[in-house]
């Protein structure tokens, strides 16, 4: 670490000591106004605060619009040095939480832990990314790569309508630092998460009345029943490899042979080599002999969220986290999240590293919480990261093909001013 940093890092951090309740307040404001996924017009008043914080910080805001969620802001300082390269802090604005849920979950602050729907994922993430610039900019701290912000609506249900500019930013930057949730109560950096997808998985059968005629009948009940032991002889443990079904549907009366079934099916893997492995598989029960004479068996779906990988540039960049966490006097550690984030879209293109925001517990949950004392640390060590200069690890882009799945959408670039600027479409 530089000689700079070792001193910049402590002042940073003397600086945000003792704003936890400009922190909570900043908090509450947009706690209040909640903004489920679901419900696109209510994200845009958090979007209208965090224009406000990022313009009284001298940032060009710009709101993006969305085809199926309330959109995206991205924001860069209107004083830039030319030629700089740009790093990206990516959060979102969306919460799991309906409208209505501070009736029964309202925002209070006791014992050192705030309550409420949000604050932990990740609306306290936002906060300490703000608190973060506060200090860089009060201290006269200019990064030696460029900070960039950009923020959407859609991540809690996979950043359908958001992950083409995802990409195209992540493209464009020398690195991501994601402010989801640190990981457990301790708070640890996400260094690496696992993938995801989905299938769904539809049987035809032939319906027959079960007393009159049931040997004319061939069950789609009976044969989706077997593709599903099939489907859980994928999971590997040991390998990270996870198969749950988690919705059935089929038939239409007890005394009528099911003409039609259905299921939805989870995966999780820890690497894109076992995504392929998986969608292999599945696609070999697809195409393989039925159980069930007289049924169809057709699957939908793929392995479309890829795994956060410990890449080369990634590794650097957890050490390097580590290195300013231990000027400030802290100990961080790391560990893979098993669900995912923008963050696995980012890795693929550019060094990555989640779990910067809140310390707490209860994403998605009732008991969701921050702790209190931990906001200025998380703030400060994040302003130490971006403080770093630019990294010498590279990496070839990983490109993977756009979604093209059922209900996702493509969206236009975002103009970063790295490349050439806007190249819509191009994400």
């Amino acid at each position: 670490m530089t000689p700079e940093l070792q001193t910049a890092v402590p002042r940073v951090r003397e600086w945000l000591a003792g704003r936890e309740e400009e922190m909570i307040a900043l908090l509450r404001e947009i706690t209040v106004l909640e903004s489920p996924s679901t419900d696109p017009v209510s994200q845009g008043p958090v979007f209208d605060v965090l224009q406000r914080e990022l313009e009284s910080l001298d940032f060009r805001v710009v709101r993006l619009s969305g085809r199926t969620s309330g959109g995206q802001l991205w924001a860069r300082p209107r004083v830039r040095t030319r030629g700089r390269p740009f790093q990206v802090v990516i959060g979102h604005v969306d919460t799991v939480w309906p409208t209505g849920t501070l009736t029964q979950m309202p925002f209070t602050v006791e014992n050192g832990r705030v309550r409420g729907p949000g604050v932990f994922d990740m609306k306290g993430g936002l906060v300490q990314g703000i608190f973060a610039l506060r200090a860089l900019a009060s201290l006269g701290m200019d990064p030696p790569v460029t900070p960039t912000w950009f923020i959407n609506s859609d991540e809690e249900v996979g950043s359908p309508d958001s992950e083409n500019r995802v990409r195209h930013v992540a493209r464009r930057t020398l690195r991501a630092l994601v402010l989801e949730p640190g990981l457990e109560p301790v708070g640890k950096l996400k260094t690496t998460r696992r993938g995801g997808g989905r299938f769904e998985v539809r049987v035809r059968g032939r319906s027959a009345h079960t007393g009159l005629a049931p040997g004319e009948g061939a069950s789609a009940i009976l044969e989706l029943s077997h593709t599903i032991q099939a489907l859980y002889q994928i999971s590997d443990p040991d390998r990270g490899i996870a198969i749950n079904v988690g919705e059935v549907r089929g038939g239409s009366r007890p005394n009528v042979v099911a003409a039609e079934a259905s299921a939805v099916v989870d995966v999780r893997v820890r690497t894109r080599s076992d995504a392929r492995w998986v969608e292999e598989r599945v696609r070999a029960i697809e195409s393989g002999p039925r159980m069930t004479p007289g049924t169809a068996v057709e699957i939908l779906g793929a392995v479309d969220r890829p795994p956060m990988e410990p890449t080369r540039r990634n590794r650097a960049l957890w050490r390097a986290a580590r290195e300013v966490a231990g000027v400030m006097g802290l100990e961080v550690d790391e560990g893979m999240s098993g669900g995912g984030s923008d963050g696995n879209t980012t890795s693929l293109f550019t060094a990555t590293l989640d779990g910067l925001g809140s310390v707490g517990d209860g994403a998605h949950a009732l008991h969701e919480y921050l702790e209190v004392e931990r906001m200025a640390e998380r703030a400060a060590l994040l302003a130490g990261i971006l403080l770093l200069p630019a990294p010498h690890i590279s990496e070839p882009g990983r490109t993977l093909p756009r979604r093209t799945t059922a209900g996702r959408t493509r969206s236009a670039g975002v103009a970063t001013g790295v490349g050439g600027g806007a190249e819509a479409g191009n994400a």
